[in-house]
């Protein structure tokens, strides 16, 4: 592909966005976010970040270990391999390996590990049909290519997928694409952060909230948190500004006795969200109770196929049901998730479970906690 001229209207606006994002990487500017939290914070802030990209951006940036001493990072729920339940990992390792199925997934599912050690890749050595795709329509082009065989496409993540899962289950009835199924285990993170708070044992004194999901659902879904659990919580976008100007408004807040949720993220989250993206979800998708690692079941945390699309509806094609399973032996990830933990007091940790060898879901993500203070060696 050529690449655009630098004068024309896109590649001008490609520099001001790069513009705009290196102002928030501005060193001074960061240094004095960092002089005013830690001259403004009169008790200790346990916070809790909400997305597998906040996750990575706060270590890689480094601001982790910039953080004045009272201010604690927690990595919450926000990574969707690592959130999808026992349950459902053994699901659909169970389903690959069926006849005439062939399983499609995102590459970061593939060693997710299931009972007994088992994931995606061990199954495909094994004869399973899996194949990693970048895209949910990719899976249209599959099911052509395999008219014979069903088509199975495994549903993992939040409502930052979930719009687009849906536009392709539209898309195959629209062109008449009858051997897809998608395998539904999508989480919504609203619920789960009061599910969260609704246990007497959380110590979490405010959140950054998603900035991705966030674009999608907007900002009104997490007003319980401050109505109900007097909890403040941010909107935040993922640069090292954004995220310590939210820490110093949430220190703001609670020292004037307030508990509310703001959008910092104007430059790409809507207050009201994208509606064209919930109208298309809602279209496909309607509300259910969810599994998640660590947390049990939540009830109205997920999302299942309606009855008018059921014919794309994998569990019902295979008759289904998704039960509790013991977590993996040794793993603590639920712990890490919940905030219980820090990955570092897994006694796995940089022991039995590496990246290389991993033993639960938070180390083989990129997005995972477990990896991100792997690879950026915290101690």
């Amino acid at each position: 592909m050529t690449p655009e001229p630098l004068g024309t209207p896109d590649a001008m606006a490609t520099r001001e966005t790069l513009d705009l994002l290196e102002g928030f990487r501005d060193p001074e500017l960061c240094r004095g976010l960092l002089v005013r939290l830690e001259r403004e914070l009169d008790r200790e802030l346990r916070f809790m970040e909400v997305c597998g990209t906040h996750t990575v951006a706060i270590f890689r940036s480094g601001l982790r270990s910039l953080l004045p001493e009272g201010v604690v990072h927690l990595s919450g729920p926000g990574c969707p391999v690592c959130v999808t339940h026992e349950s459902e990992v053994n699901a659909f390792l169970d389903l690959a390996a069926r006849e005439r199925v062939v399983l499609a997934t995102f590459g970061d599912l593939m060693r997710v590990p299931g009972h007994k050690g088992r994931n995606l890749k061990k199954a495909v050595a094994d004869g399973a049909r899996v194949k990693v795709v970048y895209s949910p329509a990719d899976t249209l082009r599959l099911a052509r290519e395999h008219p014979d065989d069903l088509v199975v496409f495994i549903g993992v993540g939040f409502e930052t997928t979930a719009p687009t899962i849906a536009a392709t289950v539209l898309m195959a009835r629209a062109q008449g694409v009858r051997n897809l199924r998608i395998l539904c285990f999508h989480k919504t993170v609203p619920p789960a952060l009061e599910a969260l708070m609704a246990d007497p044992d959380a110590r979490i004194d405010g959140f950054i909230l998603p900035g991705h999901v966030s674009a999608v659902i907007g900002v009104a879904p997490y007003a319980p948190l401050a109505e109900r659990f007097g909890k403040s919580a941010v909107v935040t976008g993922f640069e090292p500004a954004d995220i310590l100007q939210s820490l110093l408004q949430m220190v703001r807040w609670r020292s004037r006795g307030e508990a509310r949720v703001a959008n910092n993220y104007t430059r790409v989250v809507r207050d009201e969200g994208n509606p064209k993206a919930l109208e298309v979800m809602d279209t496909v998708f309607e509300p259910c109770d969810a599994l998640w690692r660590g947390m049990g079941r939540i009830p109205s945390s997920g999302l299942k196929i309606r009855p008018e699309f059921e014919e794309f509806d994998a569990l019902r094609e295979f008759g289904l049901t998704i039960g509790e399973t013991p977590p993996l032996p040794g793993c603590r990830c639920g712990d890490v998730l919940r905030g219980r933990i820090r990955p570092d007091q897994c006694p796995l940790f940089k022991k039995a479970c590496t990246p290389a060898a991993p033993v639960g879901p938070c180390m083989v993500s990129t997005e995972g906690s477990c990896a991100a203070y792997y690879k950026y060696q915290v101690e």
